[in-house]
């Protein structure tokens, strides 16, 4: 009974290692990456974010204009057939506004959509304090993307919605990213994948493209940090 008593208690201590072996190993991926693009006190000075880029979808050019206030709102505005669109996300609600698909005026997001996208308006990200914010993150192992070495870590936030997050093993950037979105009514798994990283004045580091997602490539022209932002541009208006 006695050998019973101790295998079962070696055991115990085993998967407690490792438990503890992989809670250090997100910690230790999640330190890194954040250190790996500014760390979290040049982060935390993050209040604003404007973004001038441009989109190739399906061989057309699309002039896209983003800027968010932290925690407060995010609006991005597009360019299709000489007539400008614009997503509105808040801590309240967003919109959606299609002139070019037929809208008149905006239109609301449905709830879920909009509780999902919600997690944008964080400027520090999800991995920034991310316990505090309630989001639960899951070692998945080493993958690779593209002839990369990858950490590969899965995210729950607070909302729900799950995201799968790899990490360049060599500098611990965040290279591709796969989730699930609701889109015309069905779920579909959208990957993104991100480079031309470059360090702004501020300190931070940022991607310049992004490839996937709903709108095809993205190149960013310029970014612009803590420039004010009249929260008025948050109310949608046709």
């Amino acid at each position: 009974m006695k050998s019973i008593k101790y295998a079962i208690l070696a055991l115990g201590m085993i998967l407690g290692g490792i438990k503890g072996a992989v809670a250090q190993t997100v910690d230790e991926i999640v330190q890194k990456h954040i250190a790996a693009i500014g760390g979290a006190e040049a982060w935390k000075k993050v209040n604003t974010v404007k973004m001038i880029a441009s989109a190739n979808a399906a061989g057309t050019e699309i002039p896209i204009t983003l800027t968010i206030k932290d925690k407060k709102g995010m609006k991005v505005e597009f360019t299709v057939s000489g007539m400008t669109g614009y997503t509105i996300i808040t801590d309240k609600g967003g919109w959606n506004y299609a002139p070019f698909g037929g809208q008149t005026k905006a239109e609301a997001m449905p709830e879920e959509a909009v509780k999902q996208a919600q997690d944008q308006l964080d400027l520090q990200g999800a991995l920034l304090d991310y316990k505090a914010k309630g989001t639960k993150i899951t070692y998945l192992g080493k993958d690779d993307v593209e002839g990369t070495e990858c950490y590969k870590l899965k995210l729950v936030f607070a909302s729900g919605k799950e995201e799968t997050r790899y990490f360049d093993a060599s500098n611990y950037y965040h290279i591709k990213s796969v989730s699930k979105v609701t889109a015309n009514g069905k779920e579909v798994e959208m990957a993104q994948t991100f480079s031309n990283f470059q360090k702004l004045p501020e300190g931070i580091v940022f991607y310049m493209s992004m490839d996937g997602g709903m709108g095809g490539t993205m190149n960013i022209k310029t970014i612009e940090i803590n420039k004010p932002v009249d929260e008025s541009i948050f109310v949608p208006k046709s």
